[in-house]
């Protein structure tokens, strides 16, 4: 496949990783820093505030995943530089040494003692230092097959299944055995179709991780909460306007963003970054939009393909998403919203394959610097995942 040959434009990072954009972060530990992250993002042009509603008084599992999303976003190689503010020094310096593992500079500070005004002084700063510094460092070349790329559908419908989730799984197949990383999830959305994502692991053991990570989200989430359906959620009010009357049916569609040939290799908890090397995973996550989106970003992916039906508007601050879609009325009403057409494949005007090359393209230029729908259009959507009461 020439197109899995090709080379691309980006910024290799201090630990090796490949990154197509090249933000400098302003990143509140808490949402009582939220104010004094932005002041700063406004002080400094260049750089970017992530504002969010967690980060007090969480413990357990939920404090763990909080601080593996914001080390993970910081992380993630399309950011070049971090300051981090938090209201206390000892979380703070949590996020800050996560980061710097990555040997990319980061700088954290505390309110607490010096208040707001203090605080953003400081921070500005050394954030416009890191303004200076990111935007002198040069892209390189780099083989397009060393990029992470994440993947997520919304508001899928009857075309979703047909057309744009085979694109992104075409994709897939075509890049994933020369080096690719990639990943999918949503864990609801499996729920019908289970037993065949299981079979579609590349071990044994791959395969009962699967099966225990969904029994537990049955066990916890269905269980727990008195209800034997998800008919509440699961298929949204736009996928039923859009033909799917089923979970099992949306899940049938879904599995089809992983191709006719790719295997996962591992199963990872949410915002995990992957540790068996290149290859397919899945990972735990929500079939919330933006939270999967910031989820799969943390694990330090960086590029996002979306599929969608009905017309989905996320994106994210620091990872590109790629809009791809099958539904001719989508393209007339939300245009603006889409990256890849791939109407074709449904008047049979293109093929499956075809549609892939066409994506891989969009994901070479994407990475060689044009900017998506979502960013064109500002949409930096970033929702943090919470997994129960703070104390």
């Amino acid at each position: 496949m020439g197109n899995s040959d090709q080379k691309i434009q980006a910024w290799r990072r201090e630990n090796g990783r490949v990154g197509v954009r090249n933000h400098v972060i302003i990143l509140p530990v808490d949402d009582i820093s939220n104010a004094a992250c932005e002041a700063v993002a406004n002080n400094v042009k260049g750089t970017m505030a992530l504002p969010h509603a967690y980060g007090r008084l969480q413990f357990g599992a939920d404090l763990d995943l909080h601080f593996r999303t914001m080390i993970g976003t910081g992380a993630n190689p399309n950011v070049a530089a971090v300051i981090v503010i938090g209201i206390e020094p000892d979380w703070t310096q949590v996020i800050v040494d996560g980061i710097a593992e990555t040997g990319k500079p980061v700088t954290g500070f505390s309110i607490e003692q010096k208040g707001d005004f203090e605080t953003i002084r400081q921070a500005s700063w050394k954030a416009k230092e890191y303004v200076h510094w990111a935007t002198e460092l040069q892209k390189e070349s780099c083989d397009l097959s060393e990029l992470w790329v994440s993947t997520k559908c919304g508001e899928s419908d009857t075309t979703t299944g047909l057309s744009s989730c085979p694109t992104v799984g075409n994709m897939y197949d075509k890049l994933l055995p020369h080096g690719l990383t990639g990943v999918f999830g949503e864990t609801s959305e499996i729920t019908g179709a289970e037993h065949i994502c299981a079979k579609r692991a590349a071990t044994p053991e791959a395969a009962e991780k699967f099966m225990k990570t969904f029994q537990a989200y049955q066990d916890e989430v269905i269980e727990a909460h008195k209800t034997s359906d998800l008919s509440d959620s699961q298929p949204t009010k736009g996928n039923i306007l859009g033909g799917l009357t089923t979970i099992e049916e949306k899940a049938l569609g879904n599995l089809e963003k992983i191709g006719r040939t790719s295997r996962y290799i591992d199963v990872l908890e949410p915002a995990e970054a992957p540790a068996m090397g290149p290859g397919l995973y899945y990972m735990d996550t929500s079939s919330a939009a933006a939270e999967c989106v910031t989820l799969m970003a943390a694990a330090g992916y960086v590029i996002h393909t979306f599929p969608t039906g009905q017309g989905n508007v996320v994106g994210n601050p620091i990872v590109p998403v790629i809009k791809i879609s099958g539904n001719p009325r989508t393209l007339r009403t939300m245009g603006e919203h889409i990256d890849v057409d791939v109407t074709g494949v449904l008047t049979r005007e293109q093929t499956i394959d075809q549609a892939g090359d066409a994506l891989i393209d969009m994901i070479r230029r994407t990475a060689n610097g044009r900017h998506t729908a979502a960013e064109a259009l500002g949409h930096r959507e970033f929702v943090m995942t919470k997994l129960y009461r703070s104390a």
